[in-house]
């Protein structure tokens, strides 16, 4: 952990000193609409730069109180909650390209990211290069002089490979590129990318800052400028508005961040290790094992680990991946992470019918707060059968 950093000041004190009643917990202002008692107060409000409470679709107090700390977590000057990760990731990229652009971003990132640029983007106009994205020589052969964006996920989904990100970071100010990364993986409690020289850092906040599997919103943090751009185009305009009980639901995971987070980290080590021993397992994908052929980087760039992690069977039949997956007892199928249940993604699952052969072994989990012996012993068991 960073020494500077004072996580339970943030998490638990931060714009809190006058709360309404002196009460604990912060109110949910869950009202679309705030009044004023004359014509002049309307009038400043109406008049004034930002910041004023007078549609919710625009602020509100318990979003901006959220904003205000993750902004803190993720030492940067502001940041912007919104409805859904996807629509941070979108935001993020469409406040700074238009036609005739180009955007490069890693092979492996999240599927709506990858959607974004195929499909959205490119019906206006926008290009994208796909890079592995492991070496910055790959960054450098990729840009063009149209290029406005470079988006990286580190480590990205179900492989797990990670960016020099502060590498990159410098290769794109030379050339007046602005720079994106989806943290989710790490959260601010083991990473803050713009230490790193990042413009702009997106998060689901549905995952780890939420916590508990019961609110979906996204976020971005960065320098003023940048957030006000994208509050007034692309928040403003297309509406991904953040609930205040959605908000309030992300502050209530904030409380208990760091802990979980150093919970995860310690089972999902235990875990991982646990899997690379097992004699029906090819290999393990977790950057802070020593295997990891980026591990030295992983140490570099963050604190910690989180939950997430991909393994391979010794296999390439699905049905002993079916067999496994069915087997599990304390591991839930579903997508998504970061909330305090166990997960497990078969790759297999996103497809009709038979999987490409090289797709067919690989397998997701997320370990959650469960007891670490018990997660490993339910895999024991499960395996048993491959």
């Amino acid at each position: 952990m960073t020494e500077d950093t004072d996580y339970g000041y943030i998490l638990h004190h931060l714009g809190e000193d006058e709360l309404p009643y002196n009460a604990v917990s912060p109110p949910i202002f869950q009202t679309s609409n705030f009044c004023f008692n004359s014509f002049e107060s309307f009038q400043d409000a109406m008049t004034a730069r930002g910041g004023r409470f007078i549609y919710s679709r625009g602020n509100n107090p318990t979003v901006n109180l959220v904003e205000q700390k993750i902004a803190a977590l993720e030492k940067a000057p502001r940041a912007k909650l919104m409805s859904a990760g996807v629509s941070a990731i979108a935001a993020s990229v469409m406040a700074f390209v238009r036609t005739g652009d180009h955007v490069v971003c890693v092979e492996d990132c999240y599927k709506w990211t990858r959607t974004l640029l195929e499909s959205y983007l490119k019906r206006f106009g926008v290009e994208h290069t796909f890079v592995e994205g492991t070496s910055l020589a790959e960054f450098e052969a990729a840009i063009r002089p149209n290029t406005r964006v470079i988006f990286l996920e580190s480590p990205t989904t179900f492989t797990f490979k990670l960016q020099d990100i502060a590498g990159v970071a410098r290769l794109a100010k030379s050339r007046g590129i602005k720079t994106v990364i989806d943290s989710t993986w790490a959260s601010p409690i083991f990473m803050n990318p713009l230490d790193y020289g990042v413009d702009l850092v997106v998060h689901s906040v549905s995952k780890y800052m939420a916590g508990h599997s019961d609110a979906i919103a996204g976020v971005i943090a960065g320098n003023a400028e940048d957030i006000e751009r994208i509050f007034n185009t692309e928040f403003r305009q297309l509406g991904t508005v953040p609930d205040p009980l959605m908000a309030w639901l992300v502050l209530r995971g904030l409380r208990t961040l760091q802990v979980r987070m150093l919970a995860i980290f310690e089972r999902t080590l235990h875990v991982a290790r646990h899997l690379q021993e097992h004699p029906a397992v090819e290999s393990v994908s977790y950057p802070f094992l020593e295997s990891h052929p980026q591990h030295r980087l992983a140490r570099s760039q963050m604190r910690g680990g989180g939950g997430l992690f991909s393994f391979r069977l010794k296999t390439r039949d699905v049905a002993p991946v079916k067999r496994f997956t069915n087997s599990l007892k304390l591991f839930k199928r579903a997508v998504s992470w970061g909330g305090y249940e166990s997960l497990v993604y078969p790759n297999a699952v996103r497809f009709p019918s038979d999987p490409p052969e090289d797709r067919v072994s690989l397998i997701r989990l997320y370990v959650g707060l469960e007891d670490k012996h018990a997660l490993a012993a339910d895999l024991d068991q499960a395996l048993a059968g491959c």
